[in-house]
């Protein structure tokens, strides 16, 4: 399996991957995850292997082996797997990973100390994923962290020892997302402009390492808010290549430190991904929702046959 590049040549085979993040979060996460996996067109969750309800979502997944699970580093928010008292650097005085990613992020860029034990907590996240005995599927970041320089090195070193999973490439290209929804053109074109120039030097870093990748991601502009009728926009526009949309489905609130934001709408999330009208539309473009393993690895097969 090899790095899947950035193209967005329409003629190209498309392949679509439907994931749903922060699986462990809660139970109503965990349960949104698993109806969204057997009744709709969910195909992957990525994994907070150190969440509160982390236990029941490795529970529910290996009763569901179609669904491609990943690891969903996490280094801002939630706490840590490793005791603070080993990971100083990384967490507030409430024994929590902070929650700016511009401060944290350039403090992490310049101490090597703090590099050291980032490592350290990425490490045994991974570690934590493969006790499970669950195959790993992908690597994601929490907020997209996994961009961060250090973070991506960290990865870059481990993956071989995991079969050198996919990892999400985050750049949402802008006339397939304002097509789909027909809002914010401005704000989506400086998005997917950031998204590009940040993403190109992570691109040849992964083809360099041999680790696999999305062309496209959906959802950066809309996070919380992929409703039926953006699921069904986003499915009419999407490029060629390997497409990846995700979301955050939950069937209900719930209160704590680790709710999610007020803004988001998972309830309506979780019913777009049960939607008839969304899987008949990816029926109807001849696709079908897969893991990352399995789009990566298809679409590989399609470009050595042409």
């Amino acid at each position: 399996m090899t790095s899947a590049k950035i193209h967005t040549d329409t003629g190209r085979a498309k392949r679509l991957i439907v994931t749903a993040d922060d699986f462990g979060l809660s139970v109503p996460v965990n349960e949104a995850v698993e109806r969204a996996h057997r009744e709709g067109v969910l195909s992957a969750a990525s994994l907070m292997v150190g969440a509160s309800a982390a236990d029941d979502a490795v529970a529910r997944a290996r009763k569901l082996p179609s669904l491609g699970v990943g690891l969903h580093l996490t280094l801002l928010d939630g706490r840590p797997l490793l005791p603070p008292d080993r990971i100083p650097g990384l967490v507030c005085s409430n024994g929590r990973f902070f929650s700016d990613p511009v401060r944290f992020g350039v403090a992490l860029y310049v101490s090597s100390e703090l590099q050291r034990q980032a490592n350290l907590e990425i490490e045994a996240q991974f570690a934590r994923f493969a006790g499970t005995g669950l195959k790993l599927d992908h690597v994601n970041g929490h907020r997209h962290f996994h961009m961060h320089p250090v973070v991506l090195q960290s990865i870059m070193e481990i993956a071989p020892g995991f079969g050198r999973p996919p990892l999400r490439t985050p750049f949402e290209p802008f006339m397939p997302s304002f097509k789909a929804s027909r809002n914010r053109a401005f704000g989506r074109l400086l998005s997917s402009l950031f998204y590009f120039a940040q993403t190109q030097r992570m691109r040849r870093s992964l083809r360099e390492a041999q680790i696999p990748s999305t062309d496209h991601v959906f959802g950066l502009n809309d996070s919380g808010a992929l409703t039926e009728s953006l699921l069904l926009g986003l499915i009419d526009q999407l490029p060629g290549g390997v497409s990846e949309i995700y979301c955050h489905p939950a069937t209900r609130r719930w209160e704590g430190a680790d709710t999610i934001p007020a803004k988001y709408r998972p309830e309506s999330e979780l019913a777009a991904l049960l939607s008839p009208a969304v899987k008949r539309a990816i029926e109807d473009c001849g696709l079908r929702s897969l893991s990352y393993r399995a789009a990566l690895d298809s679409a590989d097969e399609a470009h050595q046959m042409e």
